[in-house]
C-alpha cells in the first residue's frame, strides 16, 4: 500500500521539534486530497523525512493520536482517521507551520478576489500602497457544511501576480505564499479579540446579529520586516477556541 506523503518543513531550533513536526503533519493531513492514502509512513521513515529522532517523531504522532487525527495499530501501521474531527481547538506556539495547521482542514469557497483599496484600519501595514489584492473566502465544516469562519486576505500585488486563486480553495494563504509563491516569510503576529457579529458576518456564518464572534488578525512579515499579507478572519464563537502556549526557551 502506498503511504501518505507529508509536506516538508524547515525546523526552527528555538521551538520544540515534536511540536513543529506534529503541526506540519497535521496541516498535511487536513489538507490532503480525498484520493490520498490513509496509511502514514513508518516512524523511522517520518523521522528521516523531517530530520528528527524517532523519539521526537513518536511524541509528535502521540499528539495527533490524542487529537483523534490518526490511529496506530501494532504490526499494521499508523493510519489517518478519515472522519477525524476538523473543528478541534487551535493551539499556537509561534511557528509558521502552526499557522498553516490552524487554517487547514475545512472546505473553502472563494467568494471574490481582485484589486481593492487598502482598508483604513490596515493602512499602517501597507504605507507604500494604496491598493492590494484582496481575497474573500468562506470556510465550512467538511461533514456538516456549516459555516465556521470567513476570511479576507490583503496581499501585496507583486505576490498576488503569482497566486492561482484555485490554490486558495485547497490550501491556506500562508501555505500558498510560502510553498507555491516562494515568499520569504519570517514571522506572523496574531491578534484575537471578541466582537459582535455585524450583518455580513451574521449572514455568512448563519448566526444571530450581534452574537459573539472571534475576530482574528494575522500579519505576515518577511525577513526585512515588510508586510506581505494581512488576514482578517471572523470565527464563530461557538466553534473555536485559541490556546496560546509560551515557550520558556
Amino acid at each position: 500500500m502506498t503511504s501518505f506523503a507529508p509536506d516538508s518543513i524547515v525546523l526552527n531550533r528555538k521551538l520544540p521539534l515534536w511540536y513543529q513536526v506534529s503541526q506540519s503533519l497535521r496541516a498535511s493531513i487536513l489538507g490532503r486530497s480525498p484520493h490520498d492514502s490513509l496509511r502514514l509512513p513508518t516512524e523511522e521513515q517520518l523521522a528521516g523525512h523531517y530530520g528528527v529522532s524517532v523519539l521526537t517523531m513518536r511524541q509528535a504522532l502521540k499528539e495527533l493520536e490524542d487529537e483523534g487525527l490518526i490511529t496506530r495499530h501494532r504490526r499494521r501501521g499508523t493510519f489517518i482517521e478519515p472522519d477525524a474531527l476538523r473543528g478541534a481547538p487551535v493551539r499556537l506556539l509561534g511557528s509558521v507551520d502552526a499557522i498553516v495547521a490552524q487554517q487547514s482542514g475545512m472546505t473553502t469557497e472563494l467568494l471574490e478576489h481582485g484589486p481593492a483599496p487598502v482598508p483604513s484600519e490596515l493602512a499602517e501595514h501597507f504605507p507604500d500602497l494604496t491598493e492590494t489584492a484582496a481575497y474573500h473566502r468562506l470556510r465550512a465544516d467538511e461533514k456538516t457544511g456549516e459555516p465556521t469562519n470567513h476570511a479576507r486576505n490583503h496581499v501585496r500585488p507583486e505576490l498576488a501576480e503569482r497566486i492561482d486563486p484555485q490554490d486558495l480553495v485547497r490550501w491556506p494563504m500562508t501555505k500558498v505564499l510560502r510553498d507555491v509563491v516562494g515568499a520569504d516569510i519570517s514571522r506572523i503576529t496574531d491578534t484575537v479579540e471578541a466582537r459582535l457579529a455585524d450583518p455580513e458576518t451574521a449572514r455568512l456564518l448563519r448566526v444571530p446579529l450581534l452574537s459573539p464572534i472571534l475576530h482574528y488578525t494575522g500579519v505576515t512579515y518577511d525577513s526585512a520586516g515588510k508586510v506581505l499579507d494581512v488576514a482578517v478572519i471572523h470565527y464563530r464563537g461557538d466553534r473555536f477556541s485559541f490556546t496560546v502556549t509560551l515557550d520558556a526557551h
